[in-house]
């Protein structure tokens, strides 16, 4: 079997990442707090009900940016688990008032913190990518279908968005999720047509990492 490679960020920009996540978490709790200490000092149901709506989609933002931080250590992780979270809290956060629904189809499998983490990136960019650019008021249905093999996972993210917004669709975010697919030694590749988008990323596991699935 061949050995992958697992990525590797150096100390140093290991430190800056960690110290801003660090501030992002700081900015986060003090927003929180300023609005829910307005909250309370209102005397308007109307201006409480408004503030606590901003309170819970604060939240539901500081969820996917807790999701998608650097992880501490190397272990293998259920990663299956953690899409599965990460896709809940990109819901509650972006796709829900938009009136956009999210489907995510799932295997159980480990792979090596750092790994899962990149990978979350690139499913997490595929999604916000059609969230802003593949649909208009009427919202849609973005679809994240993780199969697992003995070689690899194979990740499609698919919406039923319009394929007349190709530039936008194939911007800086995009460039972005090749040189993250690049760091994990995978291949991806994104295809656009009128019926909506698809994109795929392949990802050789290190080793057989499925997990046991109950008899």
């Amino acid at each position: 079997m061949n050995t992958i490679a697992r990525p590797k960020i150096q100390f140093s920009e290991q430190l800056l990442l960690h110290e801003f996540t660090h501030r992002i978490n700081n900015e986060f709790a003090s927003a929180i707090q300023v609005v829910s200490s307005t909250a309370a000092r209102s005397s308007n149901d109307d201006v409480k009900t408004a503030l606590a709506n901003v309170l819970e989609q604060l939240h539901a933002y500081a969820r996917v940016h807790h999701a998608l931080q650097m992880p501490t250590q190397s272990d293998l992780v259920d990663a299956s688990k953690y899409l599965r979270e990460l896709c809940l809290s990109i819901t509650c956060s972006k796709l829900v008032n938009a009136g956009i629904e999210l489907i995510l189809v799932d295997q159980p499998f480990r792979l090596s913190a750092e790994r899962a983490w990149l990978m979350g990136l690139i499913i997490s960019e595929l999604i916000t990518n059609s969230a802003r650019h593949a649909f208009d008021q009427r919202g849609g249905v973005i679809r994240v279908d993780c199969l697992v093999s003995q070689e690899s996972v194979v990740c499609r993210v698919l919406d039923n968005g319009s394929g007349s917004m190709a530039q936008p669709r194939n911007g800086g975010g995009m460039r972005i999720i090749g040189g993250l697919a690049e760091a994990l030694g995978a291949t991806f590749a994104f295809n656009l047509g009128e019926a909506g988008a698809e994109a795929i990323l392949d990802l050789p596991l290190e080793t057989v990492c499925l997990l046991q699935t109950p008899t």
